[in-house]
């Protein structure tokens, strides 16, 4: 079985926790929310 990249690793984890703070209101800060989102999209992009 193939692991994921680590760019799809961020996302997936990006995802869940903006599902669960949409979900369960939980108080994530933007700057942590950001700098995930951001790494995720630039290995994805240089195809980590």
């Amino acid at each position: 079985m193939k692991l994921p990249g680590i760019g799809m690793l961020l996302l997936c984890v990006y995802l869940i926790l903006v599902g669960l703070s949409i979900v369960a209101g939980l108080a994530i800060t933007p700057i942590i929310m950001g700098v995930l989102a951001l790494a995720a999209g630039i290995l994805l992009l240089i195809g980590r």
